[in-house]
């Protein structure tokens, strides 16, 4: 009787066995597809006030921050080497790559219309609290940045916010930045001249991170694998034309008419004055 009960013990465990091995495998001996990827975890405490270079910044209110824009570790399918940083402006988010499909996640804004672009760099050079100086056409378009054309100290106020991260492909500096901002309120929108801004406490976090040199893609429109760099066109300036105010006529007088002109008294006239024009202050943004 022993031997015909191991004899069915066996015929269960061989019958268990295929049936595990069926439920690891697809018809035909494929493997089935990879373990759901994790979910997103937000980081906690990430925009508490702090002080840097006795410059306060302050809290934020987390919950007035969209959830997909707050910064939080994701699984992020990619290729690329850890350290590679990957924006996709449909999405206005950036990925830091930190290992094989893992990802820090933050919330960016973007170029507004006419300055989206799109291509790969490199991270050539990065710094504390930046100065900003306004580019000739930018000040061109808004003669208020005058004021600034020599540059404007880092500080709490400055469009380029804590910390900025410059971007050159082939060498070339385009202009192009990834840098914090005081307007964090601009985050998930194109507001931008085509700079990447960050939520100053965002920024720091991804400044520490970086030695320098690691690529940067900037994805196409459509969140695509850009193929070439493609910059936006030129903007137009608009060219503030002068009023030419008219001389002032003379006054008709039907008792001269048929009188040479040369034999008429000059008419007097009232002179008039002009009121000063009145100019309205605006706030600007960094790049």
């Amino acid at each position: 009787m022993r031997a015909p009960f191991l004899a069915i013990l066996k015929t269960f465990a061989a019958v268990g066995l295929i049936a595990l091995l069926s439920a690891c495998v697809q018809q035909g001996g494929t493997a089935v597809p990879k373990a759901k990827p994790g979910e997103p975890k937000e980081v906690q405490g990430a925009y508490l006030a702090t002080k840097d270079a006795n410059i306060d910044i302050p809290a934020l209110p987390v919950e007035e921050i969209p959830q997909q824009f707050r910064r939080q570790s994701v699984y992020f399918e990619t290729a690329e080497a850890p350290g590679t940083i990957i924006i996709n402006p449909s999405q206005r988010v950036l990925h830091y790559v930190t290992g094989k499909n893992q990802a820090i996640r933050y919330g960016i804004s973007v170029g507004r219309a006419g300055f989206e672009w799109a291509g790969t760099a490199i991270v050539s050079e990065k710094k504390p609290w930046p100065t900003w100086t306004p580019p000739p056409e930018m000040i061109a378009r808004d003669p208020k940045l005058a004021k600034w054309e020599k540059g404007q100290p880092g500080g709490p106020t400055n469009p380029l916010g804590a910390r900025a991260i410059y971007l050159t492909t082939n060498g070339v500096d385009y202009g192009y930045r990834i840098h914090g901002t005081p307007e964090w309120r601009s985050i998930g929108r194109n507001a931008s001249s085509g700079c990447i801004r960050m939520i100053n406490q965002d920024v720091i976090d991804l400044y520490n991170r970086l030695q320098g040199g690691e690529k940067v893609v900037v994805l196409t429109r459509d969140g695509q694998y850009p193929t070439r760099l493609i910059l936006p066109p030129p903007q137009p300036v608009k060219k503030v034309e002068p009023v030419v105010v008219p001389a002032a006529m003379p006054a008709f007088n039907p008792l001269l008419q048929g009188v040479p002109a040369a034999l008429q008294a000059p008419a007097t006239t009232t002179p008039t004055t002009t009121a000063p024009a009145t100019t309205t202050t605006t706030t600007t943004s960094g790049g």
